[in-house]
């Protein structure tokens, strides 16, 4: 391949809060699809042996694992995060970003997402309990797989 080729776009996990079930299914569908996934973590994560899954370690700390993404990843690849400020700043470098109930982060949602995790923010610094987001679940599994194929899928064309 010639340096001016594209490089074959690339899928990237904050796994430091990714649930087990995201995990596998991410891993399975990147030997599926032969297509290089990189899990940041500052933890041990079990993950299978495959020339297509490998693991950054990071030290622990405050966004460690958010600036080694972003130092490496490329404009096309894929950001699979619940961070919303990471993901807000891998839309701008032209990454793709989905959370891990497989809603897509998009220009139209990402401000409005900023904007409630704020809101919420500035509760429970008040002593205001939200009650955190609800059990994931089949649906939520389902949805993630079906977002996870959709962008693997726009990738072969």
């Amino acid at each position: 391949m010639s340096t001016n080729d594209p490089q074959p776009a690339q899928i990237w996990v904050d796994a430091d809060a990714i649930p087990a079930v995201v995990r596998e299914i991410i891993c399975k569908a990147a030997v599926r699809t032969a297509t290089s996934t990189w899990f940041v973590a500052n933890h041990a994560l079990p993950l299978p042996n495959s020339p297509w899954i490998k693991k950054l370690s990071v030290s622990a700390g405050f966004d460690v694992a958010d600036h080694t993404i972003i130092e490496r990843a490329s404009s096309g690849d894929l950001l699979i995060t619940q961070d919303i400020p990471l993901a807000a700043e891998a839309m701008e470098l032209g990454l793709s970003a989905i959370n891990p109930r497989g809603e897509p982060y998009t220009a139209e949602t990402i401000r409005q997402r900023l904007n409630m995790r704020d809101f919420y923010e500035t509760m429970r610094s008040s002593g205001i309990q939200s009650g955190g987001p609800s059990a994931f679940d089949q649906r939520d599994r389902q949805n993630f797989a079906n977002a996870l194929d959709r962008w693997l899928a726009k990738q072969k064309h």
